[in-house]
Formats: C-alpha cells, structure tokens, sequence
C-alpha cells in the first residue's frame, strides 16, 4: 500500500510518502531545524506535495495517510492533525496515528531507547522504549526526574529528541548517553511514521485528537 506519513510534534516538519514497492521518499528535517521557531504552517503542505511529486503519486493514489500525534508542542500537533484529518476526509483515505515518541524511538537504532521531545517550562515528554516496545508510557517531567528514573532503574538507553539536545548537560552528567548534537536521530523522521503506521488500525478521522498529554501553556483569558 502507499503510505502519506507526517509528524509535526517538534519545530521541524517531516513528512515521507512510502510506496507499495517499498520505496520511500522523503522530506527529513535538518537537526538544526530542532532550534530554529516552528514553521510548519508554511512547511507541511509543500513537504507532503515534495515527497508526492517524487514518488510520482497523487493524493488519489495514497491507501492510509498516517500522522504523529504527539505528544509534542501545542501548535505543531495541532496542524499536523488537523491537516491529516482533513486530508482524509477530502479524499476518503484510511487514517491511522502514530506515538511521536515511538517514531522518535524507532530512528535511534538502539535497544533501548529513551526519546524525550522539548515540553517547554523545562520539562520533557519522556518515554522508553525496549527493541521497539513501550516500556513506560510517555509522561511530562523534568530532567532532573527523568534522570533519577533511568538512574534508579539501572537502565543504560540512548537519549534522543529535541529534549536531550535542550537539557545534554543534566542528562549527560547523570550518567544518560545522548546522541551526537547534529545527528538525525533527534528528528521524528515521516519514514518512521509510514513503518509504524503500517500496522496500526485505522481511525475515523473525527476522533483523531492530538495527545497534549497535559493542558497548553495558554489558556483563555
């Protein structure tokens, strides 16, 4: 099947079209774009049409259109969701919806493997993930308690994500490893994100919602 895979949990947009044939054609973020503003109001849709065009596919030809669905900043989820539910409802296309964390986890190329994605009010979005299984749910903490978790548990993961760019130095002198700061693998790549849908269920598209996994730093007045 021909899969349109995207995640915008993070600043950088990423999007991949993975065809029937097992090629993959894909826009993958830059690990610089971890610290550049979030720009995927003007980046998503010509990254989606990109891949596309270079998989010689059109909207018609796609079976699923899957979407990370966070957790991950407030803004980002909701334009990658909102994007794929209309897509979805536009061409009547299949839906399905990743863990953001999970697609992070599945590019570290590691056993274990801890993705943390910048939460703002210095925290993380924390998760760990053991030759590619859950092993705790994501939650939002502090590095500080993240650390003293893996720590505690005598665990020895590879820490990855915008997250372990922001906060290397509490990481890193807690004993946790951190991937290299211009490695790819703190990016959620939209390969990942067409792999891992592959086996997940589909979802009508009105009950995909984004997983803030706590309320959005602004609130109305």
């Amino acid at each position: 099947m021909n899969i349109l895979g995207f995640d915008t949990s993070g600043p950088a947009s990423a999007a991949c079209v993975l065809r029937s044939d097992g090629k993959a054609f894909e826009h993958e973020p830059r690990p610089e774009a971890l610290t550049a503003p979030p720009a995927h109001a003007r980046e998503l849709m010509p990254a989606i049409a990109h891949c596309l065009e270079r998989a010689r596919l059109a909207f018609a030809d796609l079976d699923v259109i899957a979407v990370g669905v966070g957790p991950g900043a407030f803004t980002g989820l909701r334009i990658g969701v909102s994007s794929a539910r209309a897509l979805a409802r536009a061409r009547e296309t299949e839906l399905r919806t990743v863990s953001s964390p999970a697609a992070l986890a599945a590019g570290a190329g590691e056993a274990l493997s801890l993705p943390l994605i910048d939460a703002g009010r210095g925290e993380v979005f924390a998760a760990l993930f053991e030759e590619g299984e859950g092993r705790w749910p994501p939650f939002a903490a502090d590095p500080e308690r993240v650390a003293a978790r893996v720590r505690d548990e005598g665990l020895d993961p590879l820490a990855t994500g915008n997250g372990a760019v922001r906060f290397r130095d509490v990481l890193e002198a807690a004993g946790i490893r951190v991937a290299a700061s211009g490695s790819g693998t703190h990016v959620v790549r939209g390969l990942s994100i067409c792999r891992l849908a592959a086996a997940e269920p589909a979802t009508p598209p009105e009950a995909v919602l984004p997983d803030y996994l706590r309320l959005p730093d602004a609130k109305p007045r």
